[in-house]
């Protein structure tokens, strides 16, 4: 879930609600973000999806391991490419219609691990 999008209400122990382990220690969890790896040693998949929007579809580009900031660069890349719009969000990027052919080219011939999942 993303940080930003968490209740504000109570923060104090990181979603931990009960335990029965009586020596269970609440420490401080880091939620430092990881680094990003190298394009060759990303796994992404492309997928298309239609799923609760409406009929309509979206490529889905999911497995990208690294900094949000670095998805949200590769995300806009891939959008400027395609022509058209689209969003990154829970570590997803999402385009505007079905581009599955020309978004696996792009990833490919910049480095990336890359393969079509789906029909």
């Amino acid at each position: 879930m993303d940080r930003d999008k968490k209740s504000k209400k109570f923060t104090g122990f990181d979603g931990l609600v009960f335990s029965t382990n009586p020596d269970q220690q609440l420490g401080n969890i880091d939620h430092s973000d990881e680094e990003t790896l190298n394009p060759n040693h990303q796994q992404l998949r492309v997928q298309l999806d239609k799923k609760q929007r409406g009929g309509k579809a979206v490529t889905l580009i999911t497995g990208f391991i690294g900094k949000d900031e670095d998805l949200k660069d590769l995300g806009k890349l891939l959008k400027s490419k395609c022509g058209v719009g689209g969003t990154v969000k829970d570590n997803e990027i999402l385009i505007q219609g079905d581009f599955r052919d020309k978004i696996l080219t792009l990833l490919t011939s910049s480095g990336y691990k890359a393969k079509r999942v789906g029909g």
